[in-house]
């Protein structure tokens, strides 16, 4: 009964999300603009689906997103296929080339990162329903169920979008 409980309430919270997904846009060149739409649709998602595990609110942090956008940025070129993302075995996921120098683009180092987890997705065309179901019912909900991580950063470039998760210790709060 619990799971039926469980499975009705996150399919009534992703049908909501995909409805209000589905607001009037204008006619804008500014494609930066669907991206920012797609990562704070997934943010709210994120939220309201901690909220029914009587979860805090993500918080949004500057310099996770930062080190997210420039995951999903060197990802972008990498194709989407049955092995990536949030399907990725452990231990085979994308390589994140040049790490180091990520960080220091975001003004982070590795000490205040160790605690955080990033969360790269894989999803055509970013649906934001696919994309909310990636994080929310895939191995990738066992880090969103965490009371642990407070913060979040999403990123996202063409088919790829990255959530990193931080925490409140010394060594997780992306500083």
């Amino acid at each position: 009964m619990a799971y039926f409980q469980k499975y009705l309430i996150l399919t009534l919270l992703l049908l909501s999300i995909f409805c209000i997904n589905q607001t009037v846009k204008c006619d804008d060149d500014n494609d930066d603009d669907d991206h920012l739409d797609e990562e704070d649709i997934l943010l709210a998602g994120i939220n309201s689906y901690r909220a029914t595990l009587n979860l805090t609110a993500l918080i949004e942090n500057e310099r996770a997103e930062c080190l997210a956008n420039e995951i999903a940025d060197q990802f972008k070129y990498q194709p989407c296929t049955n092995t990536t993302g949030s399907n990725t075995v452990p231990g085979t996921e994308p390589e994140i080339f040049n790490y180091p120098n990520l960080l220091q683009k975001c003004h982070l180092n590795v000490n205040t990162t160790r605690d955080g987890v990033i969360l790269p997705a894989c999803v055509p065309n970013l649906d934001s329903t696919l994309v909310l179901s990636n994080y929310t019912m895939s191995r990738y909900s066992n880090y969103l169920n965490d009371t642990k991580y407070i913060g979040v950063g999403i990123g996202s470039e063409d088919n790829w979008i990255v959530v990193v998760l931080t925490t409140n210790t010394p060594e997780g709060r992306f500083w």
